[in-house]
Parts: structure tokens; C-alpha cells; sequence
């Protein structure tokens, strides 16, 4: 009984193929959280296939209904061995965007992997029902070899994910007691590089939200009208101009981030962007001025203009549109108050003439977390993962990307951990969805390394 004997165990997982099946079986559950006929494959997938894998384990489980009407499905388990031991939160989500499955290249299907070299394609592989399958195999591979975890544990798995978390707040606020823990630790997101093992303990919060002008109802021809009426498309381009500069810079009061501390900025610098072959070129000229490519992402606030509409773009007609909307987003770091970020527009657009312009917010906001470098947890988990894989740990202070860690950070109080087993060119949400089949490997020695740890005793005492 060791910890190498711990780690040759999840090796022939992953080596004979159990490691595929396992993820095979659970990707061919339509889990798509955005389609509302998908529900009963959402709680099938808490019920026939995670509960009978966990109590098998020695977990007890209980799948609950969602506090919000229509809401997606959880499912919470429990393994109590002693206490005085540490408890961890762990979570995962089950849900996926929608397939298109109409969209994926030749070959592939997103409910079944396929695998082409290194690369095993398939809705969810990446996000995130390949991680979540890492991280239970690699606990379920310590309890078979130690004969106990030698810790505590307490698993959320959430079905709405990709819809925002509705309803995930709320219930983890009133349910607080089943989720009395001392530190969280999940997977989620990618690595820095796919090679390199990654940390992070925060995310940048997230918000939604529409602009809109509607000027008159129907068009007018432009040969009759045209220099008579106002064109919303060209009125509302012309507001977007005054809150973002030609080069990306944010130029809304309010909207800008607070500088970073030193030790958030001091674990940036060690940080290169990059995802892979399949990344898009960095663009060095486009952001905030001042910061390098790595505090754009991580230690700052981004605004983007997801999609813009006027007239008929798919049949254009020679008359004046009547209206114009521009669907929008922004990202945030820690110090942003999401509560401001419409009201701080509407003092910005109101200043400049654009009164008639309506603002709309899409969505529930994901607020922005991040918990300190030096924090006690945050060195004993890169310990654990430097050990474990023999290389220098990447360590975010938060993801330049969005998750619910505001509920686990904030609601539930926890010091969170999250340690990513996909990378930035893995498609997620995307048709040809996929994961590196060598990064699951080294994941899944990795998380059995960590779980191993946690129950030798010597972790922080918060």
C-alpha cells in the first residue's frame, strides 16, 4: 500500500482502456443544459450514471431539483470516514452546450469519441465530463489501494452549467450544511499549456448583456429617406465606439480594472498564453495599453461585441433599418462591481446623447474570485502537483475564463483549488470538441497523487 502502487493502479486505468470506456459511456448522454427537452437525460445522467459509480465507493446520494422553476438537477454525495479528519469539496458539472451535430467535421460524432492520435473527439469530453471522470477515477483508485480516502468528502455535481449555474447560488446557500468543508478542489477549463500543470484559484467574473435601439417600426426606402431618418446601425456603432477605442482599450467610467497587488502580478509574469497548434495568433496591439499579453487575460477587465444586427443581413434590402442590437460581454477581475456595470453605461451613454439607447442584461452574472498565491492550500496543492508530475506548476491567481467559483469562494466560504485537465484549443463549445488523450494520462496520475496526499495528514489547517 503506497503511493506509487496508487499511481500503477490509475496507469493500467488509463493503459487497458477502462479510462475510455468509462468517458465513452458518459458522453453518449445528451446532457445539452440549453435545450429544455434535454432535462430527463440531464437527470439521467445524475441518476443511472454517477450515483451508482459513487455509491459504489461508499458514497451516499441524493439527486435535488433545481429552487428555480425549469431549473437543471444536482446531485450531491457524501463519504464521512472519521471526523477530526480534513473534508474537501469537490464539484463537476454534467451538462454540455448543444451538439451541432450537424456542424462537426467528417468522421465524428459529438456522442461518441473518436479518437485520431493523440486527440479523443466528443461533446464533453474537454467540459466537463472528462475531467470530472478524472477526478473520481483518481479518488476511487486511493480508497481501492489504501482500503479509505483518509479524508472526508462532500461532491456537487450540477446539471446547468452552461447555462449560467441558474439556480446553483440559491441552492447552495440554503443546503450550506451538506457542503461543511475545508478546502475545494475541481477540475475545470484549460491548462496554460498542454503540457505544463496548471493551478488556479479564482476565475474572472462574467456578464451579458444587449444593447438595443428601435428608432420606428418597419424600413424605409433609402432613395426616399435617406439623409431624413436616423440609421440605428449607424447610431449604435458610433455608441459602441465611445466604450471601446479602435485598439480595445475599455473607455467606460467604471469598467476599468484595480490594479493588481504584487504577488498577483509576480505569479502572472510567470505565466505564458498560448494553447496550442490549433491557437489563434496573439494580437500585441489590442487591450489595455500598458500590460503584457498575460495581465490582459488574467489581471484585467475585457469588453467584446459578441454579435451586431441591422436590416436583414442574410437578404439586405436597399431601406433604412428601424432597429439595431448588439449582444454583449464582459469579463472582470476581482474589485468590478457586477452591479454597476450596466448602471455605469447608462451614466456613460447618457452623457454622450444616446439616451434612446435600452439596455438589457442576458443571463445570470458570474462574479470574479481569486484567492492569494501564498495562501496555505494554494502551496500545499502545487506541491502536491509539482511532486507528482516531476515539472514547474503554472499558477493562476484567477482563470481568464468564467465558472461559479463565487458560490464555492464567497457562499460557502471555501479556500478553492481548481487543477484543469484541458487545454485553450480543445474546441469546447464548439463543433470537434476534444481532449489530448496524454493530458488525461498525466491528469490522472496527478489527481491521484493530490487525493493521496490529502489523506496522509499534514494539510493546512485553514
Amino acid at each position: 500500500m503506497s503511493r506509487t502502487d496508487a499511481l500503477a493502479r490509475t496507469e493500467t486505468y488509463f493503459r487497458d482502456g477502462s479510462f475510455m470506456d468509462e468517458l465513452a459511456r458518459r458522453v453518449a448522454f445528451r446532457t445539452e443544459s440549453p435545450d429544455i427537452e434535454r432535462r430527463p437525460d440531464l437527470y439521467r445522467y445524475l441518476g443511472d450514471e454517477l450515483t451508482p459509480s459513487l455509491e459504489a465507493m461508499g458514497f451516499t446520494c441524493a439527486v435535488h431539483d433545481n429552487p428555480i422553476p425549469d431549473g437543471c438537477p444536482f446531485l450531491v454525495a457524501h463519504r464521512h470516514e472519521a471526523d477530526g479528519l480534513p473534508t474537501v469539496m469537490s464539484y463537476g458539472h454534467g451538462d454540455v452546450v448543444l451538439g451541432y451535430d450537424d456542424q462537426w467535421r467528417d468522421g465524428l460524432s459529438p456522442w461518441e469519441i473518436v479518437v485520431e492520435g493523440d486527440r479523443w473527439y466528443g461533446r464533453g469530453t474537454a467540459d466537463n465530463k472528462g475531467q470530472h471522470t478524472i477526478n473520481l477515477a483518481a479518488m476511487r483508485h486511493v480508497l481501492d489501494e489504501r482500503g479509505s480516502l483518509g479524508f472526508n468528502a462532500v461532491l456537487l455535481f450540477e446539471t446547468g452549467e452552461e447555462t449560467g449555474s441558474p439556480g446553483l447560488e440559491a441552492f447552495c446557500a440554503a443546503n450550506a450544511d451538506l457542503f461543511d468543508a475545508d478546502v475545494f478542489v475541481a477540475s475545470d477549463g484549460p491548462r496554460m499549456q498542454p503540457d505544463i500543470p496548471t493551478i488556479f484559484m479564482g476565475s474572472r467574473g462574467a456578464y451579458n448583456f444587449s444593447m438595443l435601439l428601435d428608432l420606428r417600426d418597419g424600413g424605409h426606402h433609402s432613395g426616399n429617406w435617406g439623409g431624413l431618418l436616423a440609421n440605428p446601425g449607424v447610431v449604435l456603432a458610433n455608441a459602441l465606439a465611445t466604450m471601446i477605442s479602435p485598439t480595445g482599450e475599455i473607455l467606460v467610467d467604471g469598467w476599468k480594472a484595480e490594479p493588481m497587488t504584487d504577488s498577483v502580478r509576480a505569479a502572472i509574469a510567470e505565466l505564458r498564453v498560448g494553447g496550442g497548434d490549433d491557437s489563434p495568433t496573439i494580437d500585441p496591439d489590442w487591450g489595455e495599453p500598458g500590460l503584457t499579453s498575460e495581465e490582459r487575460v488574467f489581471g484585467t477587465n475585457t469588453f467584446e461585441v459578441l454579435a451586431y444586427e441591422t436590416g436583414n443581413p442574410r437578404n439586405p434590402v436597399n431601406a433604412i433599418p428601424p432597429s439595431a442590437v448588439a449582444h454583449c460581454h464582459m469579463r472582470f477581475v476581482v474589485g468590478t462591481d457586477p452591479d454597476d456595470i450596466l448602471p455605469a453605461l447608462r451614466r456613460h451613454l447618457d452623457d454622450r446623447g444616446y439616451t434612446q439607447i435600452r439596455l438589457e442584461p442576458s443571463g445570470v452574472a458570474m462574479k470574479a474570485t481569486r484567492l492569494d498565491p501564498a495562501h496555505p492550500w494554494a502551496q500545499w496543492a502545487i506541491g502536491s502537483v509539482a511532486r507528482t508530475s516531476g515539472k514547474d506548476v503554472a499558477v493562476i491567481p484567477n482563470l481568464g475564463g468564467s465558472l461559479p467559483n463565487d458560490v464555492f469562494a464567497g457562499v460557502l466560504g471555501l479556500p478553492t483549488i481548481w487543477v484543469p485537465h484541458s487545454y485553450a484549443g480543445c474546441s469546447q463549445h464548439a463543433p470537434n470538441e476534444h481532449v489530448l488523450a496524454s493530458t488525461c494520462q498525466e491528469a490522472l496520475q496527478i489527481m491521484t497523487g493530490l487525493w493521496w496526499d490529502l489523506g496522509t495528514g499534514g494539510t493546512p489547517t485553514n
